[in-house]
C-alpha cells in the first residue's frame, strides 16, 4: 500500500509527502481524527515512505524495506497498541533503551503508538521524556480518535494533523473499488458510516443491510397499533452492541425527516432508498415531533448503555415514538377536518 491507495486524505498526505521530498521531517507527530478513517493506515505508509529503498515521497511497494513493513517484518518499524485498557509502562519505558542506538535496517526509526489516548500518567511522563531528546533517525507518530485524553505538554512537542472525516462518495467508490460492491449498497453502506471507511467495512461484513431494510420497512408502513410497536421493538433486540446499531439505523430515519422537511431535498439523505416514504410521512410530522423522537432514542441508547433492562426499554421508546405520531396525526385528521 502507497499513498496514492489512501482514499479521502489528500491534505495530511500533501503535507507528508511535502515533508519528505524538504527532508525535513519532525520527530513526532500527531495524527488525531475520528475512527476509522485512515490514521494508523496512513502511518504506516508513511513508514514505508521514509525507509523506501527507491527514494522520493511515496513507497515503492516493491522493494525489501517494503515489502518487509507490508508484513509487519521490519525491525525498525515498532507499533506500540494498548493490552487491556492501557498501554503498558514497560512498552514505553523500553523505547528509550531502543532509541540510544541506530536503526538496524532503515534510515529511520518509526514508533506507531495506536489509541495514544490510553497511556496513563506514567507512560505519558515517560514518552515526553524521549519526545524532549529527539534524534534525526527515530520518528514518533501517535494515533488518536480523543486528542483531547492526552496530557498536553505530549501535543506541544507533536507536529498535529487532522485527519477529516471521509466524504461518502469517496467511501462509495472505494467499496465498490475495493471490495466489489454494487454502487447501491455501496452509497447505502457510506452514507450511513459517518464519514469513515473503517465502519463502512465493519457494518459490510455485518448483516446491516438485511437488518437496516427490516426496521426501516416496518416503520416506512407508519406503525400506529400495539402489534406493530411490539414487533419493532422485538427488531430492535439483541446484545447491546446489536441493539445500539439498530438505535442508529432508527436514528437515521429520524434523521432524514427533519432533513427532508427543512430543506426538501432528497439527496441530503442517509436512506436515499426510501426518500419516496420519508417524503410522506415528512409532510404530516412536525419538527418538534421529531426532536421528540430523536431525544427518546437517544435516551434508550444511553439506557441500554447502562445495562437497564433491555425490552422494556425498547418497548417504552417504541411506544413512545408512534403514541407521538399518532396524536400527530389525528391532529392534522382533525384540522382538516374540522372536527
Amino acid at each position: 500500500m502507497s499513498f496514492s491507495s489512501i482514499y479521502g486524505q489528500k491534505g495530511p498526505i500533501a503535507v507528508l509527502q511535502s515533508a519528505i521530498g524538504k527532508e525535513r521531517v519532525p520527530h513526532a507527530f500527531l495524527f488525531y481524527g475520528a475512527e476509522g478513517i485512515g490514521k494508523r493506515t496512513t502511518a504506516l505508509v508513511f513508514a514505508k515512505a521514509l525507509n523506501c529503498e527507491k527514494g522520493g515521497a511515496d513507497a515503492c511497494d516493491a522493494c525489501t524495506s517494503c515489502r518487509k513493513i507490508e508484513s509487519g517484518n521490519h525491525p525498525d518499524i515498532l507499533i506500540i497498541e494498548p493490552e487491556g485498557q492501557f498501554i503498558k509502562v514497560a512498552d514505553i519505558k523500553g523505547l528509550q533503551d531502543r532509541m540510544r542506538f541506530r536503526p538496524l535496517e532503515g534510515a529511520r526509526r518509526v514508533v506507531i503508538i495506536d489509541d495514544a489516548e490510553r497511556m496513563n500518567i506514567t507512560s505519558a511522563n515517560s514518552l515526553l521524556k524521549t519526545l524532549e531528546e529527539p534524534s534525526p533517525t527515530n520518528v514518533f507518530i501517535l494515533v488518536t480518535s480523543r486528542p483531547h485524553l492526552l496530557p498536553l505538554t505530549i501535543p506541544s512537542r507533536c507536529h498535529r494533523l487532522r485527519f477529516n472525516p471521509v466524504q461518502r462518495d469517496i467511501i462509495a467508490a472505494f467499496l465498490e473499488k475495493e471490495h466489489a460492491l454494487a454502487s447501491d449498497k455501496a452509497l447505502i453502506l457510506a452514507a450511513s458510516a459517518g464519514g469513515s471507511i473503517g465502519r463502512a467495512l465493519s457494518l459490510h461484513k455485518g448483516d446491516y443491510l438485511v437488518l437496516r431494510d427490516s426496521i426501516l420497512g416496518r416503520i416506512s408502513k407508519g406503525i400506529l397499533d400495539p402489534l406493530g410497536c411490539l414487533a419493532l421493538a422485538g427488531e430492535l433486540a439483541g446484545d447491546r452492541e446489536d441493539i445500539q446499531e439498530a438505535l442508529d439505523i432508527l436514528k437515521t430515519w429520524y434523521r432524514d425527516l427533519l432533513v427532508f422537511k427543512e430543506t426538501g431535498r432528497a439527496e441530503a439523505l442517509i436512506n436515499r432508498d426510501h426518500a419516496g416514504d420519508i417524503g410522506r410521512l415528512a409532510g404530516f410530522t412536525d419538527v418538534e415531533g421529531i426532536l421528540r423522537g430523536i431525544r427518546a432514542i437517544d435516551r434508550a441508547a444511553a439506557a441500554i448503555e447502562r445495562n437497564v433492562n433491555k425490552p422494556l426499554t425498547l418497548e417504552t421508546m417504541v411506544f413512545t415514538l408512534f403514541a407521538n405520531k399518532a396524536n400527530f396525526v389525528e391532529d392534522s385528521r382533525r384540522r382538516r377536518t374540522g372536527r
